[in-house]
């Protein structure tokens, strides 16, 4: 939980592979991915709508998602392509102005742990 936190830092580096390996079971635990491991465009619309600003967002950040994807379609490792398309996003997201504050992540990070 902790790499996810820092994953919006500016100084966060995307280095590990289990990171991608991480980032790839979260995802197909939320059906996020389909069979090959890509975005499930649907599935990830829905996923982003259920979040604060979502509605406003979902579309924008699936198209950014698909971007990604399709710049590191070659990397044949499930695990190195999802690391490298979560660095894409967050790259885009920053130059899109839709990456979400420190200030935010702490509210949802405290928010989740106390829901616990």
């Amino acid at each position: 939980m902790e790499e996810f936190f820092h994953f919006w830092r500016d100084d966060f580096k995307f280095e590990d592979r289990e990171l991608g390996c991480a980032i790839k079971c979260m995802s197909a635990h939320y059906d996020l991915l389909t069979d090959s491991h890509r975005m499930h465009h649907e599935n990830t619309d829905r996923f982003i709508k259920s979040f604060p600003n979502g509605e406003v967002l979902s579309q924008q950040m699936v198209q950014l998602i698909h971007e990604c994807e399709q710049q590191h379609d070659a990397e044949e490792d499930h695990c190195w392509r999802i690391l490298r398309v979560a660095e894409c996003f967050k790259g885009a997201c920053q130059r899109h102005g839709i990456a979400p504050t420190m200030e935010m992540l702490m509210a949802e990070f405290i928010m989740e742990a106390e829901s616990r």
